[in-house]
Order: C-alpha cells, then sequence, then structure tokens
C-alpha cells in the first residue's frame, strides 16, 4: 500500500485496507433487481435484451455455463489488483474488490454467468466505485478489458 493511499485510509476506511478487507462480505445478489444510481460511477455488461440497459452487450457463449464461468474466474483472478471477495459457485455469482493502483480506491465487480442452453450460456458483469460520484470511465474500462482478455483467452472475437 502507498503512503497516499494509508493517509486517505484515515478519511475513507476502506481505502486504508488491503486485497478485500475493509469491506462487508457481499451476500448472494439477484442480478435482476440492479437498481442503478444516477451517479456515473458503474458499469454493466450483459446480453442486449436485460435490464437494467448494458452499457456494453456480452454475447451467447457457444460454451456450458460452468466452463464460462471457470474461465472468467481464471482471467479475472489473473488481473492485478483484483481480490476474491464471495464465490457462489452453485449460482455461478462471484464477487470481486478491485484496487486502484496509487491511492487503493476499491471497486466492486460482480460477474454472473448463466446458462442458455446445454452448450450456451451468457455473461454478466457489474462494476461500480465504493466512493465517489464519478469514476472518469474506470469502470467502463475495466469492463471492457476484461470482456477483451477473456475473448483472447477463449480464442473468439464474440461479435463485439
Amino acid at each position: 500500500m502507498t503512503p497516499f493511499a494509508w493517509l486517505l485510509g484515515l478519511l475513507l476506511p476502506a481505502c486504508g485496507a488491503i486485497g478485500a478487507q475493509g469491506l462487508p462480505v457481499p451476500p448472494i445478489m439477484d442480478m435482476t433487481t440492479i437498481a442503478r444510481p444516477t451517479s456515473p460511477n458503474t458499469a454493466l455488461a450483459g446480453p442486449a435484451d436485460f435490464k437494467p440497459t448494458p452499457d456494453l452487450v456480452t454475447p451467447i457463449y457457444p460454451l456450458s455455463a460452468e466452463r464460462l464461468y471457470a474461465s472468467v474466474r481464471a482471467m479475472a483472478e489473473a488481473e492485478p489488483l483484483v481480490f476474491l471477495a464471495a464465490a457462489y459457485d452453485e449460482q455461478r455469482q462471484v464477487h470481486y474488490v478491485v484496487r486502484s493502483a496509487t491511492l487503493n480506491f476499491p471497486d466492486l465487480v460482480t460477474v454472473q454467468v448463466a446458462a442458455t442452453g446445454p452448450e450456451s450460456s451468457t455473461l454478466l458483469l457489474y462494476s461500480r466505485s465504493v466512493y465517489g460520484y464519478s469514476d472518469l470511465g474506470a469502470n467502463r474500462g475495466r469492463l471492457q478489458a476484461w470482456l477483451a482478455t477473456l475473448d483472447q483467452r477463449l480464442g473468439s472475437n464474440s461479435g463485439r
């Protein structure tokens, strides 16, 4: 942790923590009831017909839900400054805390995979800031990068 993050932690306690510490363990989330704030500090990636309307559209992946879930987890957990906060494997939902490099700001990312058939599935990603009104596009940029990395790992272009 940088000295700036330590000082910031005096005002914003979660900035003074390491990894997923300093934040409550997230419970399983009903992704169909996401109520996004009016502040511009969230990003949502999901199927085109998902409500609320996603910022980024994800395709139907030609993979079983179990395989897509494992691939997304492996990809996310290989990213720097990404820490597992909670995993609900039976529901194929996982929560991460992602920290900024300099000030250690925590963002929350929830991943949900759903089967659409025996060998097809969808992906929903919801990234949001813990602190601040605006994120200067960090959450959207993160989801774009994660989706591009996932496509590269899966060896596909998935139509985006």
